[in-house]
């Protein structure tokens, strides 16, 4: 089964943020909640609102898997999205070791 979770950009300041599990947009890649194929089409409506509401923009859905209990990206793409800059270790969420696992 394909799991996948939802990110997007925050409009208030840029940060790359992921749909959780209580519906808000949280700030770490492990904490967004994941959902199979059935339940990721609503889920994406629900956050494609709080785009329409100005929140949140270039909302989409990528795999993951879970690990520890955490969702964690298959893709590159999304692993620099949940890191920062791969130019610089020092900076981004990669600096630090909570999300080093990403």
């Amino acid at each position: 089964m394909v799991l996948k979770a939802i990110t997007a950009n925050r409009l208030r300041d840029g940060a790359v943020v992921w749909l959780g599990p209580q519906g808000g947009w949280v700030e770490r890649v492990g904490q967004a909640a994941v959902f199979d194929d059935a339940a990721v089409v609503p889920a994406l409506a629900g956050a494609e609102a709080a785009a329409a509401a100005n929140i949140v923009v270039g909302v989409y859905a990528f795999e993951v898997e879970v690990v520890d209990g955490q969702a964690v990206p298959l893709r590159q793409r999304e692993r620099i999205r949940a890191l920062g800059p791969t130019t610089r270790p020092d900076v981004g969420k990669q600096a630090d070791a909570l999300d080093r696992a990403a």
